[in-house]
């Protein structure tokens, strides 16, 4: 379990970025794996999500989590929605007696509350959601709300910029939308480079002038903590398995 220093400090938000460990799954998903897409046992899921909900002090009905997409579709939740299914990438609440999560697998899970207008969110992070405008609209659904705002972000484990390899046409795709995307790139070798997704998304944040911090974990390298949809594929594993990462308003 990881938490974010700042989030902490805050005493009417509760947070908590999980690892991997102290679940019930076996095998490739041991042994916290919270992905309900994954193809583990589903009744370990469920008991993995009922010792989160434990975790965040909440019943298990009131762990809210998405269907994720890596779209850039935000969701408020309210009394009126809280109990249907939720397809999006991001969510934001003002309900104090609920958590909201995210589960990632190398995407970045951001953590969020603005002091001001006592709201709280998270945010699924991939590649695709960030290019596509995810971080923008969530921050600015929030700042919606109220003339002002105080929001605290905290982004969480992700693959790190080390371990991110991707092809020229990837890095063609990010350049042709701004050429000041380059920055998120180094070279590898002629035919690869290497994405700083932390910092892409980061940035964004920052620009929206939230304040940001980080738990600067790859979960790509450190297997013992996290899943990793990079290294499962790279071991050729047939599935894997999905961290979670919560906050609730108290």
């Amino acid at each position: 379990m990881f938490y974010s220093k700042k989030l902490k400090k805050i005493k009417k938000v509760k947070h908590c970025f999980f690892s991997r460990k102290k679940g019930f799954s076996k095998g490739i998903y041991e042994s916290l794996n919270c992905g309900r897409g994954s193809k583990d046992n589903k009744k370990n899921i469920q008991k993995n999500l009922k010792f989160v909900a434990k975790t965040m002090a909440v019943e298990r009905a009131k762990l809210i989590l998405m269907h994720q997409t890596h779209s850039n579709k935000v969701v408020e939740i309210t009394k009126k929605n809280y109990k249907k299914i939720v397809v999006a990438d991001a969510m934001i609440t003002q309900m104090r007696n609920l958590a909201i999560g995210v589960v990632t697998a190398d995407c970045v899970p951001i953590i969020f509350c603005d002091t001001k207008s006592q709201v709280a969110g998270c945010i699924h992070a991939g590649w695709k959601g960030a290019f596509s405008g995810i971080v923008e609209k969530t921050i600015q659904k929030v700042q919606k709300l109220n003339f002002k705002n105080k929001i605290y972000a905290s982004v969480g484990p992700c693959i790190g910029n080390k371990s991110y390899e991707v092809d020229i046409k990837f890095y063609k795709k990010f350049v042709s939308k701004s050429w000041k995307y380059k920055i998120y790139f180094k070279e590898k070798n002629k035919t690869k480079k290497l994405f700083n997704l932390r910092k892409f998304v980061a940035d964004k944040l920052l620009k929206l002038g939230v304040k940001v911090d980080h738990i600067n974990k790859d979960t790509f390298s450190e297997k013992s903590n996290f899943f990793s949809f990079r290294r499962s594929f790279k071991l050729k594993q047939k599935d894997y398995g999905r961290c979670i990462s919560t906050v609730r308003l108290l």
